[in-house]
């Protein structure tokens, strides 16, 4: 799924996108559900999503079931089909807390930056570090040496399976820095 939200982001996204105004109901439901996969940010909802906020859905045309949750004209969030809504590398960055962090090897950065995902030996080597999460999860890839994170991903594999192979796709690359989710500020729909 990462290839194909990727191939979109690297092409000219804004030509791709259609946007409509979420409905209140619907808009709550999206709202709790992010509340429950990251409980970490539910007090400060209100500063990311308030209640008040004007929200929109913009989903990408093709087979790629992209969906990007924008907030006063902002995106923050994406979901993926069969996959748990994600906030976009400048919310993380607010809020770095909010998820597991995986850290990969000053070796991985150029290759994350390329849009290639994370292999389980750039966790294991001596500048890698790693929350315990399971297979499914999203977490933040972070960088050895650096403050922020410099993508958004889903582990393939667990802490312990990663540990022990250390070898393969460890986490698939969502979102990192630079790419064109990054790059686009606003939407021009």
């Amino acid at each position: 799924m990462a290839q194909i939200f990727a191939a979109y982001l690297f092409s000219n996204i804004e030509e791709s996108l259609n946007q409509h105004p979420l409905k209140t109901t619907v808009a709550k439901t999206v709202r709790t559900k992010i509340i429950e996969t990251y409980p970490q940010i539910e007090e400060y909802m209100e500063q990311i999503w308030s209640k008040k906020a004007k929200v929109f859905q913009s989903k990408i045309k093709g087979e790629s079931h992209v969906t990007l949750y924008l907030i006063d004209d902002k995106i923050c969030f994406i979901e993926l089909r069969d996959q748990p809504i994600m906030p976009t590398l400048r919310i993380l960055h607010q809020y770095p807390f909010m998820m597991p962090h995986m850290q990969c090897d000053k070796g991985a950065i150029k290759h994350i930056f390329s849009g290639s995902n994370v292999m389980a030996p750039g966790l294991t080597s001596p500048g890698g570090r790693m929350d315990d999460v399971e297979v499914g999860e999203v977490v933040a890839i972070m960088a050895e040496d650096k403050e922020h994170a410099m993508g958004v991903g889903i582990t393939c594999m667990s802490t312990e399976e990663i540990l022990t192979e250390n070898k393969g796709i460890a986490i698939e690359l969502i979102q990192f820095m630079n790419d064109g989710l990054w790059k686009l500020t606003k939407p021009k729909l």
